[in-house]
């Protein structure tokens, strides 16, 4: 009797999760992992390195409080507005905003995952689409940040973080990425080029403008440490393996495809990168081809999954050129302070990026994912038009904002750090060094308490020799 009591108790716990597939699942967790490493500390080290050594603890800090921040804001709110199944705002069928209410109820996170405005159902339960999804929120400001590292008042950046978060990454999410209206015109994005990395690379154009430039004497790029740069960059580009291949939402034919259309990408286009520089500046340097790499990385992230290895290095080439000519010809010429050149890595390689998706869209490959899709190679000029259209769009509401509401935080708390404590670096801004080349300790230096080694405390607080 009792047997046949957990025997029924069994087949009726089975039959209610049904729709779970836990390979799928695996997966989806596996990729939400690596593409939360890209960010902690992927980009935290490859920031850390590229930016002056007296910047090293606040390049890593405004990483690790905007990952932190972010979690916060979506499950309160971000989440929903982004990927909610309820529409606040619907105009002639077309669905403009979701509702920003929280996700973080226990029947609801336990819950088979069901998306957007046009509830597409998966096969995982909804707290794992809820951390795959956060990761994505998570890096688009800290690869933002990178415009703007040098100077911003960290104070300014800790209410900056979750307010964009909530008005600039999820309503562009909630269009591109969940069955809103730049979907339902047929836009597609396959894993944010758009969504993250045009919202990144316009929000640090807009950041830098309305902040400002760094000190005149630290405008060129110094960085401190490559070794920094080359552990950094590893984790980013095999991070971008889940970033791409968990997009399919499982473990399809279709993930597959995206991650080896991923590396191709990555490695014609840091290579092409690193041709240019030999070309022009008669040497390759790591740096170069760090820069080559993730735009690479961003130029294909549209079309991962969307077309085949052929139109993959054709992205890589492009990527490798042109973003190139943007940040060594194009942004020095507007004077604008673009630190790590995130306008030119991310917005323009993602712009490029969604462009050669409606170009080179392949049905052979689309029929895995998105049945019909095909670009203007394939006959279908329409996708070509709706992707340029998107990027407009996009481009437009995320500069709007985002400049925007920068001065509404400056009208409350300046949102640069003063000169003084610009001169001196991480000491002044959060009291402790990334490398600590004098054996006292941090309290003794913060205090700038007399010492006859003048010349070492001073090389330790400027952070340059």
């Amino acid at each position: 009797m009792l047997f046949n009591i957990m025997v029924l108790y069994y087949l009726i716990k089975s039959d209610s999760n049904t729709w779970l597939n836990t390979g799928n699942n695996g997966w989806m967790l596996t990729a939400a992992t690596l593409v939360g490493l890209q960010s902690i500390p992927g980009l935290a080290l490859y920031y850390a390195g590229l930016t002056k050594r007296k910047y090293m603890v606040n390049a890593m800090m405004m990483a690790l409080y905007a990952f932190a921040a972010v979690l916060i804001i979506w499950v309160i709110a971000g989440y929903n507005f982004g990927f909610g199944t309820s529409s606040s705002l619907e105009i002639n069928g077309y669905y403009i905003f979701g509702v920003p209410f929280p996700a973080a109820s226990g029947s609801f996170i336990g819950g088979q995952a069901i998306i957007g405005p046009l509830k597409t159902a998966l096969t995982v339960p909804n707290a794992t689409i809820i951390f795959f999804q956060f990761v994505f929120a998570a890096i688009t400001p800290i690869l933002l940040m990178g415009g703007i590292l040098e100077r911003m008042n960290f104070k300014a950046w800790m209410i900056f973080v979750p307010v964009w978060s909530l008005i600039v990454y999820s309503p562009v999410a909630y269009w591109l990425f969940a069955g809103g209206w730049l979907n339902q015109l047929g836009a597609v994005d396959f894993s944010g080029g758009y969504v993250i990395h045009v919202d990144a690379g316009i929000g640090a154009l807009a950041a830098a403008l309305a902040i400002g430039p760094r000190l005149k004497e630290e405008m060129k790029m110094k960085a401190n440490n490559l070794a920094l740069v080359m552990l950094g960059l590893g984790l980013i580009w095999l991070g971008w393996d889940g970033f791409n291949g968990g997009d399919p939402y499982g473990s399809t034919v279709d993930a597959g495809i995206a991650i080896i259309n991923t590396n191709v990408a990555t490695a014609v286009s840091m290579i092409t990168w690193m041709f240019m520089d030999m070309k022009f500046f008669k040497k390759p340097s790591l740096i170069g081809a760090s820069i080559g790499a993730i735009s690479g990385l961003v130029g294909i992230t549209p079309a991962a999954g969307y077309v085949n290895i052929y139109g993959a290095m054709v992205i890589g080439m492009a990527t490798g050129i042109i973003p190139w000519v943007f940040l060594y010809r194009i942004e020095p010429k507007f004077k604008i302070d673009d630190t790590l050149g995130v306008f030119s890595s991310h917005a323009v390689a993602g712009v490029l990026g969604g462009l050669l998706t409606g170009i080179f869209a392949d049905p052979i490959v689309t029929q895995y994912i998105d049945p019909g899709l095909k670009g203007a190679l394939y006959g279908n000029f329409y996708q070509l038009e709706i992707q340029a259209f998107a990027a407009v769009i996009v481009i437009l509401y995320v500069f709007a904002l985002t400049y925007g509401l920068l001065k509404l935080i400056g009208k409350f708390i300046p949102l640069r750090e003063t000169e003084d404590k610009l001169i001196i670096g991480d000491m002044a801004i959060h009291g402790e060094a990334g490398l600590d080349i004098t054996g006292y300790p941090p309290s003794h230096i913060a205090r700038k308490e007399p010492t006859e080694h003048t010349n070492n405390k001073k090389m330790n607080e400027t952070g340059e020799e």
